[in-house]
This record gives structure tokens, C-alpha cells and sequence, in this order.
């Protein structure tokens, strides 16, 4: 039982929080930066020391983050990680589409629900969901803007299943992955 209220309640939570910027990340962002802002702040772009290394698939600045299924994976470990962690700022971010949905029926918003979620999760998952890794082979792209991440994807050294964890859905909006379901 507490499993399924766990499920709704980051559902719920999920959909309270969105991916929209705030008014000051879009206002403390000059759009040239004078040299002396350049000096000062360090480089976006990591120094490649071999070239045998990847490019990162992770967004840099204003770009939008790849529409890969790579990326939506990504997207979701970090939703898992936060979990774990009770970031609850990475969490309300990921999840925010899925929470305002859960709001708009009644539960509170993200915040608050998933305030109640961390409770319902044992210590062990907890530690357990900041490792947790996706396997991409369980992973299904329905659309190249949807992707279901099932319960059985999640690899990590505790078991979850539909009611301790559940399944979702991300969706390409705004630019990135977020929980949409």
C-alpha cells in the first residue's frame, strides 16, 4: 500500500513542478558577455586531453539537449539519483509536467508530495535509486519526442516494482526530457 501511494504521490509531485525558468534565469543572462565576464567565469567547454573521449550528450548553455533516447535515459537516472538523494529542487525539475497533472487533480504541489514520497521510501532504496542505472534494452521509444521507461529498466542493488517505483513516461518539451507520466 504504501508502495502505491508512494507511485501517486510522485506522480503528483511530479506534475507540480514544470521546466520553466524562473524571470532570474532568464534576466541575469547577458546575451554577449563582456571580456571581463569571460575572464572571470570558467569555460563551459571541458578541455579534451584524448580524443578518444565522447562527446558529452548533455545540454551546454542554450542549446536543446538531444531528442536521443541516450538523453532521455540520462534524464531519468538523473530523476532517479535526486530521488535518492531527496533533491527535491532535481525531482520538481524533472518530473514537473507529471506533477502539474497530479496537482490539477488534487494532490499538492511537488514540493510538498514529494516531501511525503521520501518518507515512503525505505533507507535501502533510497541508497540503492543513487546508483540506479537504466538499461536501454528495456527502454521503448514510441515516438522520437516519447519514451516509456519501464520499472524493470532500473538496475540497481534494490528490487522495485510497479507500486514502489512504477513506470514513466518522458517527453521531448522545452528543449529536453521530463516526466510526463
Amino acid at each position: 500500500m504504501v508502495s502505491v501511494t508512494v507511485s501517486a504521490c510522485v506522480v503528483l509531485v511530479a506534475c507540480a513542478c514544470g521546466p520553466e525558468k524562473s524571470k532570474d534565469d532568464t534576466d541575469a543572462k547577458p546575451s554577449q558577455p563582456s571580456a571581463s565576464t569571460e575572464a572571470e567565469e570558467p569555460s563551459a567547454t571541458p578541455s579534451v586531453s584524448a580524443s578518444t573521449e565522447k562527446p558529452s550528450a548533455v545540454p551546454t548553455g542554450d542549446q536543446p539537449a538531444p531528442r536521443t533516447k541516450q538523453r532521455a535515459i540520462q534524464r531519468y537516472e538523473k530523476y532517479l539519483h535526486a530521488l535518492g538523494r531527496e533533491d527535491i529542487v532535481t525531482v520538481c525539475e524533472v518530473a514537473g509536467p507529471a506533477a502539474k497533472k497530479a496537482q490539477g487533480q488534487g494532490l499538492g504541489p511537488c514540493t510538498s508530495t514529494y516531501a511525503a514520497v521520501f518518507q515512503m521510501i525505505s533507507p535501502a532504496q533510497k541508497t540503492a535509486l543513487k546508483t540506479a542505472t537504466v538499461d536501454p534494452q528495456r527502454v521503448s521509444v514510441r515516438t522520437p519526442a516519447e519514451i516509456e521507461m519501464p520499472v524493470d529498466a532500473v538496475k540497481s542493488s534494490a528490487t522495485f516494482s510497479e507500486n514502489d517505483l512504477g513506470s514513466y513516461t518522458l517527453e521531448y518539451l522545452k528543449d529536453d526530457w521530463y516526466i510526463t507520466d
